[in-house]
């Protein structure tokens, strides 16, 4: 076990000028990122484990990844400790040295953006995200999750990936409903997708090789995390429908594996939002308690897909209370 570590310790430190290995700024990794290419593009992504962040995974359970264009780097999302994002940091400067000029952020949940403070405190890339990412603060409310509160609890799961020293860095660029960079060779643009997932939802596109980061918009044989009063399942439900559209070569999901067809990326997700309105449509419409509705209803097709335990009762308490109120607002005189 100990030469595993020291072999994953050494695999995460960069090399000086004089060959000598130094250390690396934050707690390192054990785990290493797995990433993949996509096929004949200059476009890489690392996928995470499928579960909730724990000691178990490192905390390193969403997907990110990065475009080479012939005038620089761009990367998507940043990974959920500041140590992961130093190793997809290390990951970049394998394969090109080309400068980092923008770190788009898909949304500020803490497994997408605590990686952000890597590139913060060692490239001079510009943070990019929508504008609502604004809201992710410690004292909103009805933010996602609250900042600090989140951080607290990191903290503690995820010591010592996620210490003391680690903080939330803010967006540099926002934007409200579309943004292009226009970057060499490649063109990227950012769609605004929510209130969906999160309140500040994107996506982006990359051309012209077709391939798009949809963020968590589309989660690939996960159970998706709803319980939020800024998920708008209605609304997410049309963001996939725009992914379809959009008609990508290939979707790298915020959770799962890449696909190539966009029908077949969306799938699980859409099939996922659509049997949990349904389910607690009925029970609406019936006056039905939420207990008695979640203890009646099939979750067979569900059940042993990651974060089920974690997440499934929550969403659809969560969507019973967003299908009552319409309900209300409906009869509403």
């Amino acid at each position: 076990m100990k030469r595993l570590l020291a072999a994953a310790w050494l695999a995460a430190c960069p090399v000086s000028s004089t060959g000598a290995q130094t250390a690396p700024p934050y707690p390192a990794i054990t785990i290493p990122l797995k990433l993949d290419q996509v096929p004949g593009k200059p476009i890489w992504y690392s996928t995470g484990s499928p579960g909730i962040p724990g000691k178990d995974n490192e905390g390193n359970t969403s997907n990110a990844g990065f475009v080479v264009t012939s005038d620089g780097v761009v990367v998507f999302d940043a990974l959920g400790t500041p140590s992961h994002g130093w190793a997809l940091l290390q990951e970049i400067r394998r394969r090109t040295d080309q400068k980092i000029r923008y770190v788009v952020a898909s949304h500020y949940h803490a497994d997408h953006i605590y990686g952000l403070q890597a590139f913060r405190d060692h490239t001079d890339a510009l943070i990019v995200a929508q504008e609502r990412s604004g809201e992710y603060k410690d004292n909103d409310g009805i933010a996602d999750e609250k900042a600090s509160q989140r951080l607290d609890q990191r903290r503690n799961a995820l010591y010592p990936w996620i210490d003391g020293n680690t903080r939330v860095v803010p967006p540099d660029i926002t934007f409200r409903e579309r943004m292009t960079v226009a970057l060499g060779d490649r063109r990227l643009t950012l769609f605004f997708a929510g209130p969906a997932h999160s309140s500040s939802d994107m996506m982006m596109m990359v051309e012209p090789d077709g391939v798009l980061f949809a963020g968590d918009i589309v989660q690939n044989g996960r159970i998706p995390f709803m319980n939020s009063d800024d998920v708008s399942t209605t609304q997410w439900l049309e963001a996939l429908g725009e992914v379809e559209k959009l008609d990508p070569k290939v979707v790298i999901p915020g959770h799962g594996r890449a696909l190539t067809e966009a029908s077949q990326a969306i799938a699980f997700t859409r099939d996922y939002i659509r049997y949990l309105r349904g389910t607690m449509a009925a029970a609406v419409q019936d006056w039905t308690d939420f207990d008695v509705a979640y203890g009646q209803a099939d979750w067979s097709k569900y059940r042993d897909f990651p974060a089920f335990a974690s997440n499934n009762r929550g969403n659809a308490y969560r969507i019973f209370l967003e299908l009552e109120q319409s309900q209300f607002k409906a009869v509403k005189p």
